[in-house]
């Protein structure tokens, strides 16, 4: 997969085979993965803030025993 660039700004994820194509014949061009996701992917999503947050107590299996090992010293 590629993303591609399009000479009007629209961003598009294609196959390599579509992409070489669309490079060699249509103008098209190469853009970053991240390019696409802030501007397609991720619009119209709302970020998390701090207060919205959970919490979570519970500890991990691995937190758990890290914490056992220590104690059998």
């Amino acid at each position: 997969m590629k993303t591609m660039m399009s000479l009007d700004g629209a961003i598009t994820r294609v196959s390599d085979e579509k992409a070489s194509k669309l490079f060699q014949e249509e103008g098209f061009r190469y853009v970053t993965k991240s390019m696409w996701k802030e501007q397609v992917r991720d619009v119209g999503k709302e970020e998390e803030t701090s207060e919205g947050e959970k919490t979570h107590n519970k500890m991990s299996k691995s937190a758990k025993r890290h914490l056992k090992k220590g104690n059998k010293s």
